[in-house]
């Protein structure tokens, strides 16, 4: 039973980690701004640090579920 929400939370966690590094890396890769207004290499560091800790916490959610 309460295998089931870690299992949401593992997949929202994963699915937003891979969308975010894949997203960042896409924008990176065109050498486009990440976000607008703020340092390029602060934004791109920021939004690669986050997509690995969602990436990493999705696991880890899965791997209790």
């Amino acid at each position: 039973m309460e295998s089931g929400p870690a299992i949401f939370a593992g997949s929202a966690f994963v699915l937003f980690g891979a969308a975010l590094l894949l997203w960042a890396a896409a924008r990176m890769r065109l050498r486009q701004p990440v976000a607008q207004g703020v340092s390029p290499v602060a934004s791109a560091v920021l939004s690669l640090l986050f997509g690995v800790a969602a990436l990493g916490g999705g696991i880890w959610c899965l791997g209790y579920a």
